[in-house]
């Protein structure tokens, strides 16, 4: 993947369609490469790897992959994104925009939820009601913060939802939010039926959706196992299913994985382990999956952690920063499937640049790291041991010890990496902050916008910010940026909200992640989609 710049189609950002990604694709995977085109078994069920979720599947209270990866098969939002990452009506019959802080949505009639109640208007008002609610502190409450009416302090109604007719709804945002027609196809914006309501904790363990899938009865969900989907032959969306169904088994190890697809107990995986990165392409020939996907790695050390507060704290993450020698990370261990990050965002989203003023902190620099970490010593001497958080069972433990040898052998500390048994073991201590180390972490683009980069993650308060990070004048720059329609004017003002991070370095920038995968030889058009998941409806499988 070239570090090349990628430009915007179009000039109002605020558009349904204005902003367009420019794919960039390699290997198996591509649209028309993932075998013959073969119609095959239209009842076949394909098989996938995933993880376990973190909570009930609801949608306004999962920020996290394996739940997402189910939410996204069996609910249908507003719109959802093709494989380039461009914007199609789903639900949605049309959404205009008058101005960047006023939208107007028209549902297509007919529509329906797995139970036969009909999606209106209104299950999309309640739902996200229900999201936004303070007392409830879902975890993607922050996306509705831009509509009049949400509140951090108190519970409140969205008071910019007005319904017009059973399928015509309005939205008032509070400021501009030149991209907010874009993020429609974010999980968090999903629609809920009545039955939810009743019991939204019980509903969460059986979710009825309205999208191309639907769960497989009351036992479908094998916790820790497995969950299992069959096709919702209802929904009339774009992602009208292909197969059967889709069974997500939720792998210990990227090793066990990769070793069921080799075997035939596994149709399509999206992640190859560290081990097999460098033999993977010749095992699976054409069935190999290398391209880039809108993937940001990095770990990060919170604001709260003693040392890591204030001048000290910018010092010494600036150090470990310049301590970290990607190029041969990337390298040695990941044979060429990541790209050393250049900047807090992705390649592959339209606007990035790997340009912005003081990106040189991502350089491998050891006489300037060691110079920075003696003036945070001068501060408040250095003591005990810098260890990086990583879940087991996410293919993490060699990068973390080489990163953690890295450190070691530039700052002349003690340094290694703490492993914890599931992602969700690791989630539980960042969300509760009992995390008393530093912690692997990233970005799986939600929308492919560069906001969704910047603000969820070190915006004050927002839902992913795992470090508390706080700084007004980047929340105003970001704030000014979503706010500006001109796109070159919106990327300049990212580009210097960026400039602020690059500062503090609330998170120690990485790489960007290529999707490596792989799919069975029974399997046929399968395409990896621009955030790295594949588009499950497209898959073919032949009978047995």
């Amino acid at each position: 993947m070239k570090r090349n710049k990628i430009a915007l189609a179009g000039t109002a950002l605020f558009a349904i369609g204005a902003l367009a990604l420019a794919g960039c694709a390699s290997g198996g995977g591509n649209e028309g490469d993932g075998g013959s085109g073969a119609a095959g078994d239209p009842d076949a069920i394909i098989t996938t790897n995933g993880s376990e979720p973190e909570n009930p599947l609801i949608p306004s209270n999962t920020n996290e992959v394996g739940g997402g990866k189910i939410l996204d098969e069996i609910f249908a939002g507003l719109i959802y994104y093709d494989a380039d990452g461009k914007p199609v009506n789903d639900m949605a019959e049309e959404i205009t925009t008058e101005d960047p802080q006023n939208l107007t949505v028209k549902l297509k009639e007919g529509m329906t939820f797995t139970d036969g109640e009909e999606v209106t208007a209104d299950n999309f008002i309640k739902a996200w009601n229900e999201g936004a609610k303070l007392s409830n502190a879902h975890l993607s409450s922050y996306f509705f913060e831009d509509i009049e009416g949400f509140s951090y302090d108190e519970d409140s109604e969205l008071t910019g939802l007005e319904q017009v007719d059973d399928y015509t709804f309005t939205i008032a945002l509070n400021k501009p939010a030149s991209d907010f027609a874009l993020r429609l196809g974010y999980s968090a914006f999903y629609p809920l039926p009545d039955v939810a309501f009743e019991d939204m904790e019980a509903y969460g363990q059986n979710p009825i959706g309205n999208g191309p899938y639907m769960i497989d009865g009351e036992d479908a969900w094998q916790h820790d196992v497995q969950i299992d989907l069959v096709r919702n032959d209802d929904y009339e969306g774009g992602r009208k299913a292909a197969n059967g169904g889709l069974t997500i088994k939720f792998y210990a190890t990227q090793e066990a994985a990769y070793a069921d697809l080799q075997g035939g107990d596994v149709d399509v995986i999206d992640a190859i382990p560290t081990g097999s990165l460098p033999v993977f392409a010749d095992e699976l020939g054409d069935r190999a999956v290398n391209q880039p996907s809108a993937v940001f790695q990095s770990f990060t050390i919170g604001q709260f952690l003693p040392h890591f507060s204030g001048e000290e704290g910018q010092l010494r993450r600036q150090a470990l920063s310049m301590a970290i020698n990607r190029e041969e990370i990337t390298e040695t261990i990941f044979s060429g499937t990541r790209t050393p990050a250049a900047d807090f965002t992705s390649p592959v989203i339209a606007g990035w640049s790997d340009s912005v003023p003081g990106s040189e902190v991502l350089e491998f620099n050891p006489d300037e790291a060691k110079k920075l970490w003696a003036e945070a010593d001068a501060i408040s001497p250095w003591d005990g041991e810098f260890k990086i958080a990583y879940n087991s069972d996410g293919g993490h433990d060699a990068w973390v010890d080489a990163v953690s040898n890295q450190i070691k052998n530039t700052l002349g500390i003690e340094a290694s990496g703490d492993p914890y048994p599931t992602f969700q073991d690791l989630r539980t201590k960042i969300n509760d902050r009992s995390i008393t180390t530093a912690a692997r972490s990233g970005w799986q683009a939600d929308y492919p916008g560069l906001y969704n980069f910047l603000g969820p993650l070190y915006a004050t308060g927002a839902g992913s910010n795992d470090g508390d990070y706080t700084n007004p004048e980047f929340d105003e720059l970001i704030s000014a940026g979503i706010s500006n329609p001109d796109a070159d004017a919106q990327i300049e003002d990212f580009s210097k909200a960026q400039e602020v991070l690059f500062q503090d370095l609330p998170a120690i920038p990485l790489w960007y992640s290529n999707v490596t995968g792989g799919f069975g030889e029974s399997v046929d058009n399968v395409t990896f989609g621009w955030n790295s998941v594949p588009l499950y409806y497209e898959i073919t499988k032949a009978g047995e």
